[in-house]
């Protein structure tokens, strides 16, 4: 049944958050015909590719909406929950199993993950389905499908998104730990090189690929606490810091609990979750020095780690305090799910914005975007743009074979917007730090030519990731200033 929670509480407000770059990527990738994808992996974003190729699969049977394109997301998180009620088991018995599973089900970073339609959430469910092969491996089960298997999820791991093997590392801490003996060993080694070299393919066209991951923030002092509490909760800041303390305070408690009674818990419980939590995490800020990486989805595959040593440190209080701790996360866990699934807790709030075209609109409207990846959002709601064409861009990004659309050049863009009465600037400004310069110089000459075709700003709109100004000719010019979103 727990399983079935996770997945139930996935759906639920699955179509209420915006969708934002990323998903609008996978939006747009979805609809493409089979070459166009294939034309698009074998230039930019093949560690994506099992992904886009399942969400085109999805797109194929449905339709391509925020809502199933979300859903297999949800499957994967309850996939991932099911593996932690088998993980835990294994570990420590049922208890164990059915508390950490219920422990990641109601984890908002998991329910976040699950409304999200990229492969975050497939690389958390076969970290999950791997660690638990790795750990019947270890138990000494002799039979050789273990070993199989584990080489298997660790090519599917790899296949979803390469960041998902740094778990190999945390595995074999976990080996070293426990020193299960040189036959147990080289099982174990044979199965991670065997799913290496399944993935290694895309390991090498990847490099020779131009990269389209966004830079994150830099790594600081304060990232380590920063990571931690985002595992806890991703709409932290939009907590109180009351709850914040409360959350942050009672899983410190736990986990202390869970070191003071390590000599009465099984060593291959510390041995799986420890390394599991940490290792990923410092080895991505290392390479965090040389380039700029460390996004925190990349390690949502951590997750599992901590709910496992969460449960197992609850489990190891006595029964009045397990409880007292369980009703001190409730509030923050309840405040965090509802933030979650607010329209403007993404990026970019879309809906905004076509809900800005839908009322302030007229015929004969054009538009104009700004910001990588911005214009991908007439592919996403194409209905919305079926009447209002898009002067800035000549090819899209499927007839292009690329993740943005071809823009016009100068002389182009001109003598559409010499014919056009009314143009929409569409500037989306959550862009990462490369990405942002471009988009402002970009934006500096189409404001340029809209003013040497005559038409001068008439009204402003500021939402969340996005800023649209509607661009009219003198004389229908309209005396308005920045207003809210409808």
């Amino acid at each position: 049944m727990t399983p079935v929670f996770a997945f139930v509480l996935g759906l639920w407000g699955n179509t209420a958050p915006s969708p934002w770059t990323d998903e609008i990527v996978t939006m747009d990738v979805a609809r493409r015909s089979w070459p166009e994808l294939f034309a698009l992996l074998g230039r930019v974003d093949a560690v994506h590719g099992l992904h886009y190729v399942l969400m085109h699969l999805v797109g194929q049977v449905t339709s391509v909406t925020e809502f199933t394109m979300r859903v297999p997301s949800a499957a994967a998180v309850a996939v991932a929950v099911a593996g932690m009620v088998w993980l835990g088991r294994l570990l420590d018995g049922p208890r164990l199993g059915v508390c950490a599973g219920l422990a990641l089900a109601v984890a908002p970073t998991a329910s976040r993950y699950a409304q999200e339609g990229r492969s975050f959430a497939f690389v958390m469910a076969a970290a999950v389905l791997a660690t638990g092969a790795l750990v019947r491996i270890l138990l000494g089960d002799s039979r050789r499908r273990w070993p199989v298997g584990y080489a298997v999820l660790v090519a599917v791991l790899g296949w979803f998104n390469v960041m998902g093997l740094l778990l190999l590392a945390a595995h074999a801490i976990t080996v070293a730990w426990i020193r299960p003996g040189r036959r147990t060993t080289l099982r174990v080694v044979t199965a991670q090189a065997a799913g290496i070299v399944a993935v290694a393919p895309l390991l090498i066209l990847g490099l020779t690929q131009h990269s389209a991951v966004g830079e994150a923030p830099p790594v600081s002092l304060g990232t380590p606490l920063a990571f931690f509490s985002w595992l806890l909760s991703p709409g932290q800041d939009t907590l109180l810091p009351s709850l914040k303390f409360a959350l942050l305070g009672s899983v410190l408690i736990a986990l202390t609990a869970l070191v003071v009674r390590r000599r009465t818990l099984p060593r291959l419980l510390h041995a799986v979750g420890v390394p599991w939590l940490v290792l990923p995490s410092v080895l991505l800020a290392l390479a965090a020095l040389a380039q700029p990486v460390f996004a925190y989805r990349y390690l949502l595959f951590c997750l599992p780690a901590l709910a496992l040593l969460l449960a197992a440190g609850l489990l190891a209080l006595p029964w009045p305090a397990r409880m007292a701790l369980v009703l001190a996360m409730a509030a923050p866990l309840a405040f965090s799910h509802r933030a979650i699934r607010l329209e403007p807790s993404r990026p970019w709030d879309t809906m905004a914005a076509i809900r800005i075209l839908r009322v302030h609109g007229a015929p004969g409207d054009t538009v104009v975007f700004t910001g990588a990846r911005c214009g991908l959002i007439s592919t996403a709601y194409q209905e919305t743009f079926a009447w209002r064409p898009d002067l800035s861009r000549t090819r899209t990004a499927a007839e292009a074979g690329a993740l943005d659309n071809q823009p016009s050049d100068l002389t182009t863009l001109s003598h559409r917007l010499e014919r056009a009465p009314r143009v929409w600037q569409v500037a989306c400004t959550h862009l990462s730090a490369a990405a942002g310069p471009a988009a402002e110089r970009a934006g500096a000459v189409q404001e340029q030519e809209m003013r040497a075709a005559g038409l001068r700003p008439s009204q402003h709109f500021r939402i969340r990731g996005i800023e649209m100004t509607l661009a009219t000719r003198p004389a229908g010019r309209l005396d308005a200033g920045p207003k809210t979103a409808p």
